[in-house]
Formats: structure tokens, C-alpha cells, sequence
């Protein structure tokens, strides 16, 4: 599991070490880490290391020093080194250290703007060690000058020292201009802002180095699932279970307007190991789910009379659809664990509880929150992701995974999770109906699996946010596997699930 921390924990966590005096070893373990990532990073590009350029832009700060302290390791290794100081001051030792090695100084200013960007542009590598995590606001005067023209046309590697200048570590807000990065080296902890939109639209790749400040860190920010977590949460049938104790979804979906999204919501949960689908809707949406999925049990009877594990709420229905937002209220009102897509948000109540998880994207939370009386629209849900998905867990009192680039996923506790295995081409139709019925086939199968969370280090109360933090890294994995680079197809993400889990 990754483990992200804001910039304030991780000051806290390095004062102890500053004050015993040991902050220059700090600098110079970050420093050896940052240049060791970009030589590593060279030579899997193919690239010769002796006699590279590499310019580095430099701030006062301490991350302008790790910069300097790396570029004149670097230039120890025979790399042409030069060092752009967008402060006009810089770290006083290690801009010393940086010179002795060989490096070349100059002074961003006004004037020579567009010299320094011809040169970056000409350069092998460029590092961006210009703010740090505590840094307010964004880039300014020249510097900002400079980031805005070789966002225009970008050096062919750049190297992050901590994090991009101009995103927050504690948010993942950017401050435009940010520099894209092809890889962030960031020292002691994975910073918030990296695993969070828009942050890690500019962070690209990002390693870990650690410094020594790992034992003096504080519970976690954020978390991320890898594979080896999917692999020991991941329900598994034992040698006398049957289709009940595996868990049994309901699933109120699909309209005659949208009839798909009940059909790719249960073939997502079907896909996922769960026992049993019951689905409750109109007759012809009924029956296409038959012929698509003659496994789905589609039942006469109300959601009262109806036993399941967990209810899937919502793909797929409209305004007009007024039977099916009854049965959703009649659902909700049976205490289960729930999946609540956006047409079943209206006939929610208006207080939640944690264990039901609501998933909308961006555009459907700033309707959610207007709907609270937070005023918000899409850009200002796409511009501070984690702070919406956050607010959005308080007002609501439910668990809300918001859709994106990154998933994010708030419970109302605190705790949050952050998942980014899916590409581009899952942007298609159906595709979150797909994973509605992941999530919900994971809650039939785990509502009753709190202890196993609590022993993986996972807070009480947050189990289901855990739970839909695996659902949208199995739709991630899944999706990317079926595209392969290319277009992808709603129904094509369903079919390759069973290989995902497989392979887990």
C-alpha cells in the first residue's frame, strides 16, 4: 500500500531531526537519491549519461538546494551541469558545492527569459527544484515566464525535485504555470498532492526516496492499493461455499430511456465473483438483462421482499423513471450496504450513512454539493478534487468515490484513498456502469469483512471506502488490459475482469 502524507507531516516528522542537527544529511540523501533517479532514468530512455546537459532550476529554498546538491553529483559523473537561480539567491552551501563540481551559475531575470528557455529546450534534462512543499502560491515573474514557454514546447526529459513547483502537496491544486514532469523524485514520503487531481496531471511517474524521516511519520493522508493489497483483500470462495454465502447483489437499474446500464452494471457484478444478481426493474429492461446475462435472477417481488447483501442503485435512470426511483427509495430504506449511482441520488435521503458509497464524476458532485447548499461547479470540483470529495463525504455522511483520471475516494471519517490505474480510453459510455457492478459485487461479498480491513491497517469505519478504493483499481486494471493502447468498449472492461482477479 502507498502511503501519502500532506507537507505539513512531513515537516513535523523531519523537526526532530532538524533540531538534533542532522537536517545537511537529509539534504544530501535526497540529493544522492534525486541524481541516482535521474541517471536510472537516462539510461532507460537509452540516453548517453557522460557529457548529458542537464539545467537546473534552482530556488532559495531547501528544494532549490537539493537540486544543486544532485546537479553537482552529476556533474562528478560527467554531466554538462548548468544552474538557473529564479531567486537570484540561492542554498549558500550548496550552490558552493554545485560550482566546485564544475557547474555553471546564472541568474534568471527578465531579460534573458528566452536565452534560458532555447537552452532548456536544447538540454537532455531538466530538473525543476524550485518550490518546495512549503511554498505559497505559485510561480511568479521571470520564473513563471520561463515554465510558460517550455510548457509550450517541453525539454525531453524533466525531473521533479519533491514536487512540480506551483502544486500543493497537501491538496494536488496547481498553481498555473506548473511544469509537467516525466518523473518526481519526491524524498521521505509520497506527498498528497501527487495522488491527486490536477497534481498528478503534472507529476507523471514518481518515485519514492527514503531519507530518514519514515519512522517519525503520523497515520497517513491518503492511500493507494497496489496488487499485492488487491491480492490479500480480494474475496476467495472457500471449499463449501454456495451462491448465497458468496454474496447476493440487488440491482435497480437501467430505464426505458437507458436499458444498457442495467445490463453492463450486472454484467460488471457477475464478473466479479459474486454469488448471485437479483435484478428489480421494468419488463423490457428485464428482459434484456435475461438475454444478455441469463445468470441474473430478475425478481417479481420489492426491494423489502428481496434478500441480498447489498443493493446497486441508479445506472441508468432518468426523471421519468418514477417507478424505479420507488424502488430505490424502498432499497435505501432497508439499512444494506449501498451503491448509489446519479439517478438515485434525488430519491436519497438526505443524511447518509458511511457504508453507502455514491459515485459520481465531476460534474455530478458539483450538483451533489450545489444540492447542499455548497456552491461549486464542475471547474472548481476539477481544480481541488480531494478538497470536493472530502467536503462532499462531511455534507453527505456517505463514502463518495469520485470518477477521474484519478479516482478518489473520501470517506466521512477522514479517510481517503486515491486509485489511478486506468487510461484515457476508458472515457467511453457504459464504462462507470461497469463499475457500479464491480462495487457492488465487492460490498455483497465484504460487508461483513470490517476486521480483515481493521488488520490491514485500514481505520474503523473506512472499510468502505477500502472497498471501493478495490473496485475502482479493478475496473482500472481490467479496462487497461482490454484496451491495450487502444479503444476500449464498456462490455469489453467486463469480459476481461475474471483475468484481472485471476492474475490477483
Amino acid at each position: 500500500m502507498i502511503s501519502a502524507y500532506t507537507g505539513t507531516q512531513v515537516r513535523q516528522a523531519e523537526k526532530p531531526l532538524l533540531d538534533s542537527g542532522t537536517g545537511a544529511a537529509l539534504m544530501q540523501r535526497a540529493a544522492y537519491g534525486l541524481a541516482n533517479a535521474v541517471v536510472r532514468e537516462l539510461l532507460r530512455r537509452g540516453q548517453r549519461r557522460y557529457g548529458a546537459s542537464t539545467m537546473v532550476f534552482a530556488g532559495k529554498g531547501n528544494n532549490g538546494g537539493d537540486g544543486l546538491f544532485a546537479a553537482a553529483l552529476l556533474a562528478g559523473r560527467g554531466m554538462s551541469t548548468t544552474a538557473v537561480l529564479t531567486s537570484g539567491d540561492a542554498h549558500p552551501e550548496a550552490l558552493a558545492a554545485f560550482e566546485k563540481a564544475g557547474g555553471r551559475a546564472l541568474r534568471l531575470t527578465a531579460g534573458n527569459v528566452a536565452d534560458v528557455t532555447a537552452a532548456a529546450r536544447r538540454a537532455d534534462v531538466v530538473i525543476d527544484a524550485v518550490l518546495g512543499t512549503g511554498a505559497q502560491g505559485g510561480l511568479r515573474g521571470p520564473a513563471a515566464a520561463l515554465i510558460r514557454e517550455l510548457e509550450r514546447s517541453r525539454p525531453p526529459l524533466v525531473v521533479a525535485c519533491d514536487i512540480p513547483s506551483g502544486v500543493d502537496a497537501d491538496s494536488g491544486e496547481a498553481a498555473l504555470p506548473v511544469l509537467t514532469a516525466d518523473l518526481t523524485v519526491t524524498f521521505g514520503a509520497v506527498k498528497t498532492g501527487l495522488l491527486a487531481d490536477p497534481g498528478a496531471d503534472f507529476s507523471g511517474n514518481v518515485k519514492l526516496i527514503p531519507i530518514g524521516i519514515e519512522a517519525h511519520l503520523p497515520e497517513p493522508d491518503l492511500r493507494r492499493l497496489a496488487a499485492a493489497d488487491l491480492a490479500r483483500l480480494l474475496p476467495r470462495p472457500e471449499r463449501r461455499s454456495h451462491k448465497y454465502s458468496r454474496g447476493v447483489l440487488g440491482v435497480v437499474a437501467g430505464s426505458d430511456r437507458y436499458p444498457g446500464a442495467a445490463v453492463l452494471a450486472c454484467q460488471g457484478a457477475l464478473a466479479s465473483g459474486v454469488g448471485m444478481v437479483r435484478y428489480l426493474g421494468p419488463p423490457g429492461v428485464a428482459d434484456l438483462v435475461r438475454r444478455a446475462c441469463p445468470e441474473v435472477v430478475c425478481a417479481p417481488e420489492g426491494p423489502a421482499d428481496t434478500h441480498v447483501q447489498a443493493w446497486l442503485l441508479g445506472p441508468g435512470l432518468d426523471d421519468g423513471a418514477s417507478e424505479q426511483l420507488e424502488r430505490v427509495r424502498a432499497a435505501a430504506a432497508t439499512g444494506l450496504p449501498i451503491v448509489a449511482d446519479a439517478g438515485a441520488l434525488p430519491a436519497l435521503p438526505r443524511k447518509l450513512s458511511e457504508q453507502t458509497v455514491l459515485t459520481p464524476h465531476a460534474g455530478e458532485l458539483a450538483a451533489l454539493l450545489a444540492r447542499y447548499g455548497a456552491d461549486s461547479g464542475r471547474d472548481t470540483v476539477e481544480d481541488a478534487s480531494l478538497a470536493a470529495a472530502r467536503q462532499a463525504a462531511r455534507l453527505t455522511g456517505a463514502t463518495v468515490l469520485l470518477k477521474g483520471a484519478t479516482t478518489l475516494i473520501a470517506a466521512p471519517g477522514g479517510a481517503v484513498f486515491s486509485q489511478a490505474e486506468a487510461t484515457p480510453w476508458m472515457a467511453t459510455a457504459g464504462s462507470g456502469d461497469v463499475l457500479a457492478g464491480v462495487l457492488g459485487s465487492l460490498l455483497a461479498q465484504l460487508a461483513s469483512q470490517g476486521e480483515a480491513f481493521a488488520a490491514y491497517g485500514i481505520p474503523a469505519g473506512a472499510q468502505w471506502a477500502g472497498i471501493a478504493a478495490m473496485a475502482a483499481s479493478l475496473h482500472g486494471r481490467a479496462g487497461r488490459r482490454a484496451s491495450d493502447g487502444g479503444p476500449v468498449t464498456a462490455s469489453a472492461i467486463a469480459q476481461t475482469l475474471p483475468g484481472v482477479l485471476r492474475e490477483l
